[in-house]
Order: structure tokens, then sequence, then C-alpha cells
């Protein structure tokens, strides 16, 4: 058995390597997040094929990523992490060269994506859990904190910036400078210490341990069952649900709404995610801050009203000094509300539970990201591309209306 860590928290030399890993992974995040929804934009210039796309990168998250955080959870998680990066490089490296010898097609774009965020919904499960057993409870908040400012610089800053400076360049040079962020990502993530490993836990009285398919199975309910349990797991559930279902039609459009509405050239269409990153700097910075003076349930409903305003905002208008306005408070809004769930929802979650549990999480909260990124396609074909932005931020606005007391008391 391991033995305990000697030392948590956010300067140790373990955390330090897991947020390397991290932002490192992130970088190339963000550029394929950037360059995949443009290429397919430029190269198909169909909503119904950006639809399509968008719902096969965030499908994983409905139907792999609750087996994955159970087998997380079994496994040790920094060769889990390690691994998962290094069959992204793989992968990436093969998208890279279809690119290049054009023969992605939508169906391979398709295919990449969902096996990209599989292997992603691993490596995610893998470093909550050294997220929390690396940084220590004292340190839980800031620890999070960093992760957000970590995933604005990789995704939301350097990410889209390199896009930007490579797509107009060779599109198959974002996707190969993808793959290798993923190797220098797995080995930081090699190099972790070990970590605590909590028991699984016993099985119920009076029933025999189960094994394999068995145990697993059995391990998964009880991650959604802890989820069901817990009123304030539920309502962040819910919230998170909804708001990532609106979030995924907005991102699935926002290449062709830059391109078709606000004439931006391909190659400046990626300075609108690095705003968005700007405004993701700002919230993580300030979202403790504001969560100890004003309390975090309050500041939760009040960045989801901030986001939802700014997506009608954006969808309003063709103006560009607007639509910069708008997606800079898109960052601002979804960052502190990141900080705080993510926060709330691991001192809710028991250490030994907390890769099944945020995989559960993840699936009941994300789950509806595939339906918001297919619905998107259809509503702009049949009205307009603003339509999508407007009906996401007012399902938003009233989402934290509807959930502003239950969030606060919990």
């Amino acid at each position: 058995m391991e033995e305990p860590l000697q030392r948590t928290g956010i300067g140790t030399p373990g955390f330090r390597l897991l947020t390397g890993a991290w932002i490192t992974s992130l970088v190339g995040d963000g550029v394929r997040t950037v360059a995949l929804p443009l290429y397919t934009a430029v190269s198909t210039r169909s909503p119904l094929a950006a639809s399509a796309v968008a719902v096969a990168v965030a499908l994983p998250w409905l139907v792999v990523a609750l087996p994955a955080g159970v087998l997380v959870d079994r496994w040790r998680p920094g060769p889990v992490l390690a691994a998962a990066h290094a069959f992204r490089a793989a992968v990436t490296g093969l998208l890279a060269w279809a690119v290049f010898a054009d023969r992605a097609s939508v169906a391979v774009l398709c295919a990449v994506g969902f096996v990209l965020t599989s292997a992603e919904s691993f490596a995610d499960s893998a470093s909550q859990v050294l997220l929390v057993e690396l940084a220590g409870p004292a340190d839980l908040e800031r620890a999070n904190g960093r992760f957000v400012t970590a995933e604005t610089i990789g995704m939301d800053l350097a990410g889209p910036l390199a896009a930007s400076a490579l797509f107009w360049w060779e599109p198959a040079a974002c996707f190969a400078l993808d793959a290798l962020t993923f190797v220098v990502a797995a080995v930081c993530a090699a190099r972790l210490p070990p970590v605590r490993l909590p028991p699984v836990g016993p099985p119920p009285v009076g029933t025999r341990r189960r094994t394999g398919l068995g145990a697993i199975r059995a391990q998964l309910v009880e991650g959604l069952a802890h989820l069901a349990r817990h009123p304030g797991l539920r309502v962040l559930v819910l919230a998170v649900g909804v708001t990532a279902l609106c979030a995924a039609a907005v991102n699935a459009m926002l290449a062709l709404y830059a391109i078709n509405v606000l004439r931006l050239p391909e190659a400046v269409m990626p300075w609108l995610v690095v705003v968005i990153a700007v405004g993701s700097l700002a919230g993580a910075r300030l979202s403790p801050a504001l969560a100890a003076r004003l309390g975090g349930g309050r500041v939760m409903v009040g960045a989801l009203v901030v986001l939802g305003l700014a997506f009608i905002a954006f969808g309003a208008t063709s103006a560009l000094p607007v639509a910069i306005a708008a997606v800079l408070l898109f960052g601002l809004a979804a960052a502190t509300w990141n900080v705080q769930s993510a926060t709330r929802r691991q001192r809710l979650t028991p250490a030994p539970m907390m890769g099944r549990v945020t995989s559960a999480y993840r699936v009941l909260a994300w789950g509806l990201s595939p339906l918001g990124a297919a619905l998107a396609g259809p509503l702009a074909q049949a009205v307009s591309l603003g339509a999508v932005y407007l009906v996401a931020g007012g399902v938003v606005v009233l989402t934290a209306v509807a959930l502003a007391r239950p969030l606060a008391r919990t």
C-alpha cells in the first residue's frame, strides 16, 4: 500500500508538476478547441456539420465519463493521467496527418473528437483525485483557483493565440502542436509522486464482495447514489447541467457567428476566445475574494445571471465592440462559477469516492452538452445564428432565478 503524502499544498513539487501537466495539455486543447470547429466551418460552411462535430466532442461526457471515474478510483491516478495524455498525443498526431493529406472528412472529425474527449474523461477524473490529494483540505479553494487560471491561460489564451498564428499558414500544424503538448503533459504526469490511495470501501452488510464487472457496477451505483442523496450536490448537478447545455449550443456556433455575422477574418476569429480568456483570468482571481465577502452561493447565482445576460447581448448584436464586451463577460462569469461550483462539489464528496462521484457529476451535469450542440445547428438553420444565443441566455437567467435560494442555502 502506498504511504500517505508527507506534504500537501499548492507550493509542493507534486502540485507544481500536476499544474504543469494540466496547463501544457490545455494549451493543446485550446489549439484544437479553436482549430477543430474553425476547420469544420471553413471546409463545410454548414451549421449542421458544425453541430455534428460539436456533438461528437461532447458525447463522451454522457457515455464514457461514468465508467472512467469508477476505473480511476480503482487504479493509480498518476499512471492513468500519463497514459491518457500519451494516447491523446497519438490520436491528435493522426488527425494532423489527415488534415494535411486532405482526408479529414466530417466523419473523421467526429470520430477523432469523440475519441479525444473519451480519453479526456479519464484524465479529468484522475486530475481531480490528484488535485484533492496534492493540495490538501486547507488549500483546496486556492488550488481550484490555480487550476481555473491554468485552464484559462492554456485553453483560452495560449492555445487560441497559437491557433490564430498557425491556422492561416497550415491547419494541420495546429493539430501537430496539440500532439506535442500531450507528449509534454504525459512526461510531467509520469513524474508525479504517489498519492494516498483511500480504500474503495467494504461491501454492504450481508452481501458478498464483488469482483470484476460486478464491483465496477456496484461502485458506479454508489457514486450516483451519493449524488442523488446529497441535496447540495443535486442542486449543483441541475445548475451545471442546464448551463452546460446552453454553453454547448453557444460554443458550437461561435466560429460560424464570428465569420458570418461579425464578419471577422478566419485568422482573427481565435481572438474572441482570447478575450474570453482575459475575462476568465479576472474571474478566477476574483472568485475566492468575492466568496469570502458575499458567500459562495450568492456569487454562483450572480455569475449565472451575468453569463445569461452576456449570451443575450452577444446574440442581439452584429457590432464588434458590443460582441467583445459580451465575450469578456462570458469568461468572467464562467470562471467565477467554475471555481465556486468545483470547490463546493469537492468539499461535499468523500475522498474515497472522488473519482466516481466526479464522473457521475460530469455525466449528469454535462450529459446535456451533446443535446445543446445538436439543437444549435437546426435552430441556427431554421431561425438565425443569433437565436441560439438569445435562447441560451434566457434559459441560463431563468435557471439562476429558479435555483437562487437552494444554491444560497446549500
